[in-house]
Order: structure tokens, then sequence, then C-alpha cells
């Protein structure tokens, strides 16, 4: 999957903001069926994650995914269906990223060298997936802004940013997948 270019994700970033209430419905709809797994995922269980944190950023985060899908969805077509997919696709991707952001927690207890191997496939795979860095940076600042308007929202920043990193490269994932 190719990187975008600024005036690509600008386009983008512009068509998901220009969507009205009953097409961003008919959007997640599409998503809910076309990606089951995916979707329970994304607006189910990462949102609790951040919500135990502070339930405003969650909130962001869940406008955040939207836009993200809409990005992907207007940038490199219709979103791939889970059923043309690997029934374990989506589990052995939730698998790999655990095991890969745990090694880069200091303070969970792992062997060094099973650490630095999840900590070197990480950083290759980030590099060689093309991971939209600049979607990814996108996000970041919306997401430093929205917290810097109320000190109880920064708490939950790392996870925030954390979550929405997994989210574009879930999708990037899928995309490349869907591709092959």
């Amino acid at each position: 999957m190719k990187e975008l270019t600024d005036r690509e994700l600008y386009q983008s970033l512009e068509y998901a903001k220009s969507i009205d209430e009953e097409t961003g419905r008919k959007i997640i709809e599409r998503f809910e069926l076309d990606q089951t797994a995916l979707s329970q995922m994304i607006f189910g269980i990462f949102p609790d994650v951040i919500a135990s944190e502070n339930q405003d950023m969650s909130y962001l985060f869940m406008d955040l995914c939207f836009d993200v899908l809409c990005v992907f969805q207007n940038a490199f077509g219709p979103l791939p269906s889970q059923n043309n997919m690997d029934y374990d696709w989506l589990e052995k991707q939730a698998v790999l990223l655990d095991a890969e952001l745990q090694s880069l927690i200091q303070d969970k207890h792992m062997d060094s060298k099973i650490r630095s191997k999840l900590q070197d496939r990480f950083v290759n795979r980030v590099i060689n997936d093309n991971p939209q860095m600049g979607l990814i940076n996108f996000m970041n600042a919306t997401i430093d802004d929205f917290a810097s308007e109320n000190p109880s929202r920064v708490s939950a920043i790392k996870t925030t940013q954390t979550m929405i990193f997994i989210v574009i490269r879930l999708f990037s994932n899928l995309y490349n997948h869907a591709a092959k």
C-alpha cells in the first residue's frame, strides 16, 4: 500500500469531514456488515479501554476512527469484506500487534531476547508496511489539541494515540491482505 501524499490525505480528510449524519450512519452500518469483528474491536473494545482513563477521549477516539475509515475508503476504495478474508485474520493481527506492543512497555516482564526480536519486528513492519505516517501524525496532533483543552484528558493521550495507531495499522494491513 502506498503512503498517501499530503494532498491525498487532505482530500480524504476533507471528504470525511463533509459527510452528513445519514451518510455517516450508512458507512458505519456497511462497516459493521463487511468487517463485523474489526468493527466491534474498533468501536466497542478500544473505546472502553480509553474510557477507563477518560470518557471524552474515548468519544474523540470513535470520531477519529470514523475519519480513518473514511480516509481509507476514499483513498483506497471500498472496504474489503470479511467474507473474502481468512477466518482468523483479525485474531492473528491482534495477537501480533499485542506481542509487539507489549515488548515496548518496559515495565512488563519479558525475556530480553524475545523483547528485542519483537521490537525489531515492530520497527521493521512499521517501516516496510507504509503505515500512513501523515495520517498518524495528523491524528496524534488532533488528540494532543483536544486533550490540551481539559487537563483531565491528558492522562489518556498515550493510550488514545496508541489505539489510533493500531486502528490505522489494522486498516493498512486489511487493505494489503485483501490485495494479495
